[in-house]
């Protein structure tokens, strides 16, 4: 099984603002899809509901974490706890990649857990309220990269990068023992 962070990072951190993007990326949307398809989606209760009319992204199990236990989520599944999330994501269809979607707290509690982040750097300064952790060069390294310029339906220039957890530091319990 392998852990992979999926998120937009503006300048300063910065993933989200008011419950939203705040920004507009239809060329970093359709590289999302196309990443996530097939394989369960990890996320935390405030990512889902920021989500068009709540309703599942198609192609694709979501799970939902809250701790809230009468929550409920049509067309997901919720999870009381990351582990658990996990868990279940790990038996779904495309459950030997999960790949987890948000928001800050839901990052900032499997970071130490996972293998690789695929991260849209968003070329821009935006005011936003939730960041995402450093991401701090010792623990990864970067695999690939790509820069992108802005399209016809995109505010800002992205690059594109994909980072490995380097050998020795942590990631999955799979991961850590096929590093060992």
């Amino acid at each position: 099984m392998t852990v992979t962070l999926v998120v937009a990072i503006a300048e300063g951190g910065i993933i989200g603002r008011e419950g939203g993007l705040p920004w507009r990326l239809s060329t970093d949307m359709k590289r999302f899809k196309a990443v996530t398809m097939g394989h369960p989606v990890v996320m935390g209760r405030r990512t889902w509901e920021s989500l068009p009319k709540r309703q599942a992204l198609p192609g694709r199990t979501n799970i939902v974490v809250t701790r809230d236990p009468g929550y409920r989520a049509e067309g997901a599944i919720v999870a009381h706890s990351l582990d658990e999330a996990l868990e279940v994501a790990s038996r779904s269809p495309g459950g030997e990649e999960i790949q987890v979607i948000g928001g800050g707290q839901i990052y900032r509690d499997v970071l130490g857990r996972a293998d690789r982040l695929d991260v849209t750097h968003v070329l821009a300064q935006v005011d936003g309220d939730t960041r995402f952790p450093p991401i701090d060069p010792a623990e990864w390294q970067p695999v690939s990269e790509e820069t992108i310029p802005a399209g016809e339906k995109d505010q800002y220039p992205t690059r594109h990068v994909v980072y490995e957890r380097r050998a020795g530091g942590g990631g999955s319990k799979k991961a850590a023992k096929e590093r060992n």
